[in-house]
């Protein structure tokens, strides 16, 4: 195992998806979910991962032990949660990554935006998960303050060279079409070129009244039918289901 720094990563590790093209656009990448997260979307579909805990000392190493034997072999690492921004070691470890030879991304709600401009200098592609507008975006997140938190990510990422695709993931108890409209046309006008619509899968959610789809809830035809009426606004816009 390379040794780039005499201080090793503490990162509690929640996970780790060896291969994906997934969850790096374009890229063939390795996930590694590390545990805690401060908010508490409904939809939530990692509820295990939302509890803080220390790392074990040999948590990182192991990661670090499996990436070396994919060198040359994937393109990209990507941390996600969770919400791994919520920890300090999370620069150096992205240093080491890069050290390694991999792209470098990142999977964020953006809450924690001193933390995420330190990490600018290691990334090469995020991922912005954009809760709602800032009217709703402490409602749906389950806590305060975390909108202008937010704002505050989201004008540093795009004030920056880094690739970014912001994501919304929708729950129809959270959003309707009119709403959702508004939020991507708005981050439009802020600058977003890439965007992603990601509707909420039901099972496993944080929040059981999640589970069950609203009544009023809208048509598969009619969400394809609002992204084909949003392409034009981007660059790239992608309708997950």
């Amino acid at each position: 195992m390379s040794d780039f720094a005499p201080h090793r990563p503490c990162l509690p590790v929640a996970g780790l998806t060896p291969m994906t093209t997934l969850d790096y656009p374009g890229h063939l990448a390795s996930v590694v979910f590390l545990q805690g997260c401060p908010l508490r979307c409904g939809y939530c579909h990692n509820p295990q991962m939302l509890t803080p805990r220390k790392a074990e000392p040999d948590e990182w190493a192991g990661v670090e032990a499996f990436l070396e034997t994919r060198r040359g072999l994937l393109e990209s690492v990507v941390f996600s949660g969770g919400e791994p921004t919520l920890h300090a070691d999370l620069p150096l470890a992205a240093a080491r990554v890069r050290a390694l030879g991999f792209k470098v991304g990142l999977h964020t709600a953006g809450v924690y935006p001193r933390r995420l401009a330190a990490l600018l200098p290691h990334l090469d592609w995020v991922g912005l998960d954009v809760k709602g507008p800032d009217a709703q975006f402490d409602a749906i997140v389950g806590r305060t303050g975390m909108a202008a938190a937010h704002r505050e990510s989201l004008a540093r990422l795009l004030a920056s060279d880094i690739d970014v695709e912001c994501r919304t993931t929708v729950h129809w108890r959270d959003f309707d079409l009119e709403g959702l409209r508004r939020l991507a046309l708005d981050l439009a006008a802020q600058g977003v070129e890439h965007y992603a619509i990601q509707v909420a899968r039901a099972e496993q959610c944080l929040d059981a009244r999640y589970a069950i789809s609203p009544p009023d809830a809208p048509s598969s035809t009619a969400v394809e039918s609002l992204a084909a009426n949003l392409r034009d606004a981007f660059l790239r816009l992608e309708l997950r289901h």
